[in-house]
């Protein structure tokens, strides 16, 4: 009797409390997997930046370039347009449909063909079309081309930047030293220099004033 009483007592003892939870019992471990000897992750690489894209070309003019049968200038050469509103055209003439008009004064051409009053062109792009001559000037500009570039207080690559020029900026040619691959250029008032690989109005080694 003694020891069923015992037994009663314990059970009845471990028994919660009326109005209490039992005790939480505690999730078990998470198991820990060790990382095996020799196998330790090797810390990583740094991946070294691409190489910059080579300079796009600069145009070269043939040394026996043939001249222009209207003007006698040479052929092909650089000239800007003129006027705000220019239509480009199929052919040498009014009746000729017009493919596009540029709206851009100053925007280097190069003048391939010659026929009377009209000139053949093709713009940076590739793009041809004859113009009136009336429309052209032979003041020389330049439209940046490639990525954005540096305007340079010397024509050296260390000297001190005087502005940056994006993609498509037009400016100004003021000098050219023949031979050399640099040249003066502005750019709403900025003076510097740009290599010619950094724009497209010039030709490779060109003597321009």
């Amino acid at each position: 009797m003694l020891r069923l009483a015992l037994l009663c007592l314990a059970a009845f003892a471990s028994l919660p409390a009326a109005g209490q939870r039992p005790l939480p019992v505690p999730p078990p471990w998470p198991e820990v997997v060790p990382q095996p000897r020799g196998r330790e992750a090797a810390p990583a690489v740094p991946t070294p930046p691409p190489p910059p894209p080579p300079e796009p070309p600069v145009p070269v003019r043939p040394a026996d370039a043939p001249r222009g049968p209207v003007t006698g200038l040479p052929l092909p050469r650089f000239a800007s347009l003129g006027s705000n509103r220019i239509n480009l055209r199929r052919g040498p003439g009014t009746q000729f449909p017009i493919d596009w008009t540029y709206q851009r004064a100053g925007w280097p051409v190069e003048i391939v063909r010659e026929f009377d009053i009209w000139r053949q062109v093709r713009d940076h792009d590739g793009a041809q079309g004859w113009v009136q001559q009336s429309f052209l000037t032979g003041r020389r500009h330049f439209v940046v081309r490639g990525e954005t570039r540096p305007l340079l207080r010397r024509p050296e690559e260390r000297a001190p930047v005087v502005a940056r020029l994006a993609p498509g900026v037009l400016g100004r040619i003021r000098r050219c030293e023949a031979g050399s691959a640099w040249c003066e250029v502005e750019v709403r008032g900025n003076r510097g220099y740009l290599k010619r690989a950094w724009f497209w109005g010039t030709y490779q080694g060109e003597e321009v004033r």
